[in-house]
């Protein structure tokens, strides 16, 4: 999801990717709270004014970048198998959640619930794109026949990808792609048609 657009000139897509790319080089550089946007704005070569007017704050920066990574390192391929495109899907993620990007992702994620807006932003701009993605895998697995149309779709995500968060946040089990296979093999068995 991409921020509401102001009255005025159309966004440069090309100024967007600059000031998302520049937030990621600066938070792993520094850190999350460095990142401010003054120095965003001197590493993308975008103006303040034009940031503030397509985001409200840096932390809202940094969340359209995180989901921009998200989107880059952890695509939702369609392979034909739902089976498959879970299992590719949840390595992504557990690679991008291992990563050092992960490390300071979880410290976003752990800062929010201390602060509503920010919580209720990551949910809008970030999960519930990130779910309508992966949603269309269950889709395509349910018109295959794959997948059990009775289920809730909603829960059966939960059961698929949750662990790699909960296994990012309190360092309970692995994030290896063997790791993401096992999750999805026993997933798969429940929720198969």
């Amino acid at each position: 999801m991409t921020p509401s657009r102001a009255r005025g000139r159309p966004r440069s897509e090309e100024h967007r990717h600059a000031v998302l790319k520049a937030t990621m080089e600066l938070i792993l550089e520094d850190d999350l709270r460095r990142a401010s946007v003054d120095r965003i704005a001197q590493r993308s070569g975008v103006s303040k004014a034009t940031i503030y007017k397509w985001w409200p704050n840096r932390t809202a920066v940094a969340i359209d970048a995180f989901l921009h990574q998200m989107m880059a390192d952890a695509a939702v391929p369609d392979t034909g198998s739902a089976a498959e495109d879970f299992r590719l899907t949840l390595r992504g993620i557990m690679r991008f959640l291992s990563s050092p990007l992960g490390a300071i992702y979880a410290q976003l994620i752990g800062e929010s619930q201390f602060y509503p807006t920010e919580r209720e932003r990551i949910r809008t701009h970030q999960v519930t794109v990130r779910r309508a993605a992966v949603t269309k895998i269950w889709d395509r697995g349910v018109a295959r026949g794959e997948l059990d149309p009775n289920l809730d779709p909603e829960v059966a995500l939960d059961l698929i990808f949750g662990p790699a968060l909960y296994r990012r946040a309190t360092g309970h089990a692995g994030l290896t792609p063997a790791d993401a296979d096992a999750i999805v093999a026993t997933a798969m068995r429940a929720l198969a048609s």
